[in-house]
């Protein structure tokens, strides 16, 4: 009776550290030669986004699993290469603590633990246009944002179609109500980069209300809900 209880103790022990092992969650980096890479993951969804100092080059990104020993990546949007859309990528990598190994020998570092409550992957499902709140209806045409360890990035997208119309992300802090973010890369207009914008942020009952004003200066108030 010892010995097989033994066996269940080792076995749960052993699944624990896989599972441990192959979650995949938060931000990472590398560099190739001026080239500055990041790769977010939340909530099963990844975006890996390629850029310089005030110079964008590209993103791409979509749902994933990873099994300790490969990232599958369904890829939902990739503006260097809009027939990869629907097809899934098979990517060899080794993940640990302090980061990730490619089977090319690429090295990621991963930054530090930095949650907030705003952390996971939201879809806008409401924007005020005038003195009315007007809903967003899900279709194949979608703006998503992803939030992990105090990055952000927002895509414009419809898989369908594999149609890209424009990201932007970086850096963010969300207390006391007070939502920041400083851009680090935009897709439409490199001049932004640097800017840091203040917004009201509150979460009610689930959703994200976001208010302020945009990087163009316009007033803007949206609902942003949680993509699961």
């Amino acid at each position: 009776m010892k010995k097989a209880m033994s066996t269940v103790i080792l076995l749960c022990a052993t699944l624990l550290g896989f599972a441990q092992q192959t979650k995949l969650s938060g931000v990472y980096h590398t560099t190739k030669g001026d080239d500055k890479i990041v790769w977010l993951f939340v909530d099963g969804y990844c975006s890996q986004t390629h850029y310089k100092h005030q110079q964008y080059i590209s993103t791409f990104g979509g749902p994933f699993t990873f099994n300790g020993k490969s990232l599958n990546v369904k890829v939902e949007y990739n503006d260097a290469d809009a027939e990869s859309v629907g097809q899934t990528l098979t990517i060899p990598i080794h993940a640990d603590a302090s980061g990730m190994k490619g089977k090319d020998g690429t090295s990621w570092t991963k930054e530090p633990s930095k949650k907030q409550v705003l952390d996971g992957l939201w879809r806008i499902t409401g924007r005020k246009q005038g003195d009315k709140m007007s809903e967003i209806q899900k279709g194949d045409r979608k703006t998503i944002k992803l939030l992990v360890d105090g990055y952000f990035q927002w895509v414009a997208i419809n898989p369908a179609e594999k149609g890209f119309y424009g990201t932007g992300g970086g850096l963010y802090t969300f207390t006391g109500g007070q939502y920041t973010e400083e851009i680090l890369f935009f897709s439409r207009d490199n001049a932004r980069v640097g800017a840091q914008l203040s917004f009201e942020g509150s979460i009610q009952n689930g959703a994200w209300h976001h208010s302020g004003l945009s990087s163009k200066g316009d007033p803007i108030h949206e609902i942003w809900s949680r993509e699961l």
